[in-house]
């Protein structure tokens, strides 16, 4: 009888071990960084798909302090990770994953959403201007000047619509609006640092009606990058990810499964 459970023993554990050995390996956690005048909702319906398909998302708060800064903070939370990484970065948050990947190995990916990819030294607002199309200077509010130094920069209300999210219904643009978050000042005229993109793939997606960031823009750093693949949205906004959630999402899977 003792030799019959030990045989039943080793089958069960051999056919746990060829089970095993078959076993598709865990999916890549996706991190999300908004960027400038949006928040971390605006990756909602990314984040859906995504999460249908299987992937643990995680979808950070960019304190839109300051480049070094802000990639300081996302640091802090790649660390916290153990599995392999897809760093997702909006806008702005394309400056913050840049910096915020190095030193971490387990970052296998960078995708850009109509997202800054500066090289060492360039700024997001030089990179706005290097190519006409740009309409955000005029768009903007009055700076908010903070105490001691410094100043937040907002979009006008009722600018809001046309200038960020045009292809957005009328009512959803109101609220993000009404829930922008600033971006200080001085952090879109600080210098960026050593790019991760160099070292790490990277893909990117916009639209081609942007008007935060020219498309001509975003298409020179996609090609500067050696992006694996880039996928234009025809009549896309600088808020590609939340008009058209599904190519975002489509994206972020393809760099997730790349080898």
């Amino acid at each position: 009888m003792n030799k019959l459970i030990a045989g039943i023993a080793v089958a069960a554990a051999a056919l746990l071990g060829s089970r095993q050995a078959f076993a598709q390996p865990a999916k890549p956690t996706i991190v999300l960084v908004h960027g400038a005048f949006a928040d971390s909702s605006s990756w909602n319906g990314v984040i859906e798909i995504l999460e249908k398909d299987g992937y643990p998302v995680i979808a950070a708060a960019d304190p839109l302090r300051g480049v070094r800064s802000d990639a300081d903070y996302i640091s802090s939370i790649l660390s916290s990770i153990a599995s392999p990484i897809v760093l997702v970065g909006h806008s702005y948050g394309g400056s913050v994953i840049s910096l915020a990947a190095s030193g971490h190995a387990n970052v296998k990916a960078l995708v850009y959403v109509s997202a800054f990819a500066p090289d060492a030294g360039e700024t997001a607002a030089g990179l706005s201007g290097k190519f006409p199309g740009s309409t955000l200077g005029s768009a903007l509010a009055p700076p908010v000047m903070l105490p001691g130094d410094g100043a937040d920069l907002y979009v006008q209300r009722d600018r809001f619509h046309e200038q960020f999210a045009a292809d957005v219904p009328a009512a959803q643009a109101r609220l993000m609006a009404a829930e922008q978050r600033p971006i200080a000042q001085a952090a879109l005229n600080e210098a960026s640092g050593e790019p991760a993109w160099r070292t790490i793939p990277c893909w990117f997606v916009y639209g081609d009606a942007d008007r935060n960031i020219p498309p001509q823009a975003l298409a020179f750093m996609a090609q500067r990058a050696r992006s694996r693949h880039t996928v234009v949205v025809k009549g896309a906004s600088h808020v590609v990810m939340v008009s058209h959630p599904a190519p975002v999402a489509a994206l972020i899977e393809r760099a997730a499964t790349a080898q």
